[in-house]
């Protein structure tokens, strides 16, 4: 038998098979081009393959990647994987006995009744996104009080660029460190090792930053944060995604944000309870160090990724770990020899390719390319909602709005408290409704609600309708942000790309968004100051009608696909799912939504290879593809 190392390095002829088939009995002439899917057919690599080669494949397999003892179990779980709408038909020595349909059932049935240890990794990854959110949040009520230590509170260009540059500190990090160590730490310590890593600089920069005398002592600490910061981003929602089972992958990951947000929160709530304290500004820099420390300690209870194990050939690994995360070992066969049958697949995309070369494929590869694109989308639609110019800047905001120190921080501690309760809708949304259409119905209320509290502004500054008007609109545009672009950017992100460039992909994708992030966080105090408070939400309003019509044209839904599947979402040109919008779902919703034509019907772009081709109704919102939904 062949070197394993081939494998592992692309080699383009899979071990373990005669011939010219891939390693799950397929020939290669016979799968959907991942980069030209004009068909936007979503194939099962198992489908077609007759019984007895199927069966011959999986004792191969299991024999190259030491599973030998599994190979009753694999034979089922191949089965089941290729046919799971007649799974409970299996016959002969593979059919089922009833504990395991009962596990089949359950999944289905019960999808929200999860196994102690994935329900230990969302929490822990939970935790991690705490962090992230009160890491932002503490420089918000320190603004008011540390430009006077530093000496930069003057109106002058000088302070205003070395405030702005203070609290984009992390995100400068971030963008220009951190997402990009993502890919190589991935490589060589793992999902848990680079989240263990991660912590180390969630815990001692932030302590530092707290002991800061100077504006500069203070930007090196928060440069460090940022390295942290953009490493764990990029990491803990690939985590989340690639053990959390398809149906329920969105809420799992969307974890991430909706715990980002509780940050904001207990950060804006920290800030308020600490205004009084002595050294109250040192205490609110410091005070986010805290659930950094049971990151740091829970991770290693967690298991590692089964798809990054398997990435890295070590199957026997990837059975142990995913044992953990699914109820029946059927479920773990069958999860195990789909992922590696779709990884085959996925593998030459690669071959032998560098980190270089990896990054250079994410504009160059189309698959990959028209993911990239997607989640460069939604991302940079993240910043340019105008959501941080409020969680960066809301106190002054307030004090804008003329409300005083205390009040100021009173009423961030509102927009926190908003911004983390109408995350939880999302957890019932994002895999129903779906992520796109989530986007499209938010980004027109976060635009008026925008608008409407810069004009608020215009009324008389001593009315007390102005600051309460200007106050509820703040609340309302969080209120929208929070289900939609809140939690879909980082979630969507993690599950685009193809196991092959997952790492050096997110790392991009959460380099814009912090990039960008870095570059409002400098430049809203000049806006601020030169357009006054009306002008710089008009600004953003503009940019949330930009936004949608981006998201429109270039994000396809991804909601209860299997990350293998979404190969062929992503292998349909951009050109021909933009045409589809424009030429199908746009009057198919004018139709619906603004005729009110009950009986108008939309084809959908996507069909499952067990799909007929038929003419479906659709009611699931502005802007759907329309598609049928895929368990």
């Amino acid at each position: 038998m062949a070197d394993q190392k081939d494998l592992a390095a692309g080699s383009p002829t899979p071990k373990g098979v005669e011939g010219d088939h891939l390693e799950n009995g397929v020939p290669a002439a016979q799968h959907v081009d991942l980069n030209t899917n004009l068909e936007a057919k979503i194939k099962n690599p198992l489908k077609g393959i007759p019984r007895e080669q199927l069966m011959k494949d999986v004792e191969a397999f299991a024999h190259e990647k030491d599973l030998v003892e599994y190979i009753p179990l694999l034979r089922k779980g191949a089965l089941v994987a290729q046919d799971p709408a007649n799974a409970e038909n299996i016959d002969g020595p593979e059919a089922l006995d009833e504990v395991e349909k009962a596990a089949l059932r359950f999944e289905v049935e019960h999808k929200w009744r999860m196994p102690w240890r994935l329900f230990l990794t969302i929490a822990t990854c939970s935790i991690g996104a705490a962090v992230q959110g009160w890491d932002q949040t503490g420089s918000n009520g320190a603004n008011i009080f540390f430009p006077q230590e530093y000496g930069i509170a003057g109106k002058d260009v000088r302070s205003r660029i070395i405030l702005g540059l203070v609290n984009a500190g992390p995100y400068i990090g971030s963008a220009f460190i951190g997402c990009w160590c993502s890919d190589p730490v991935n490589n060589w310590f793992g999902r848990r090792g680079v989240i263990f890593i991660s912590a180390h600089f969630c815990i001692w920069p932030v302590i530092g930053s707290a002991f800061s005398n100077n504006w500069e002592q203070q930007l090196i600490n928060r440069l460090l944060m940022g390295i942290g910061m953009g490493i764990k981003a990029s990491t803990v929602p690939i985590y989340a995604a690639e053990n959390a089972p398809a149906a329920i992958r969105g809420a799992l990951v969307m974890s991430w944000q909706m715990w980002t947000a509780f940050g904001i929160f207990l950060g804006t709530a920290i800030n308020l309870a600490l205004y009084n304290a002595p050294h109250n500004w040192r205490l609110m820099l410091g005070a986010p160090f805290i659930p950094a420390v049971p990151l740091l300690c829970l991770i290693y209870l967690c298991p590692e990724s089964p798809r990054w194990l398997m990435k890295k050939n070590r199957y026997a690994k990837a059975w142990r770990s995913m044992n953990l995360l699914r109820h029946n070992p059927l479920q773990v066969a069958r999860d195990i020899y789909y992922i590696h049958a779709q990884l085959t697949i996925e593998m030459q995309l690669t071959k032998n390719s560098t980190y270089a070369q990896r990054f250079g494929e994410l504009f160059t590869i189309p698959r990959v390319r028209r993911a990239n694109v997607a989640a460069f989308t939604v991302m940079i639609a993240q910043q340019m909602c105008g959501i941080n110019i409020i969680a960066f800047y809301s106190t002054t905001i307030f004090q804008e709005a003329g409300y005083d120190d205390f009040k100021a921080l009173i009423f961030s501690f509102g927009f926190g408290l908003t911004n983390f309760l109408f995350a939880f809708p999302a957890f019932w949304t994002i895999d129903t409704f779906g992520r796109r259409s989530l986007l499209l119905f938010t980004f027109p209320q976060m635009t008026w609600t925008l608008l409407a509290a810069g004009l608020c502004t215009l009324l008389d500054r001593e009315s007390t309708a102005r600051t309460a008007l200007v106050a509820l609109f703040v609340f309302l545009f969080a209120a929208f942000y929070s289900p939609g672009e809140g939690p879909v950017p980082f979630t969507y992100s993690a599950e685009v790309y193809p196991l092959s460039h997952r790492e050096v992909g997110m790392g991009f994708a959460v380099a814009t968004c912090l990039f960008w992030a870095a570059v409002l966080g400098m430049t809203f105090p000049f806006l601020l100051e030169e357009a006054g408070t009306v002008g710089a939400f008009g600004c953003y309003a503009g940019f949330n009608v930009v936004a949608f019509i981006m998201i429109f044209f270039l994000v396809p839904e991804t909601k209860q696909r299997t990350l293998e599947e979404l190969d062929y979402v992503f292998a349909v040109p951009i050109r021909k799912f933009a045409q589809y919008q424009l030429g199908h779902a746009l009057p198919y919703w004018f139709k619906r939504w603004v005729l009110f034509q009950r009986n108008a019907k939309l084809e959908p772009l996507y069909h499952h290879e067990n799909e007929d081709h038929e003419v479906v109704a659709q009611d699931s919102g502005p802007g759907s593809d329309g598609e049928k939904k895929v368990l």
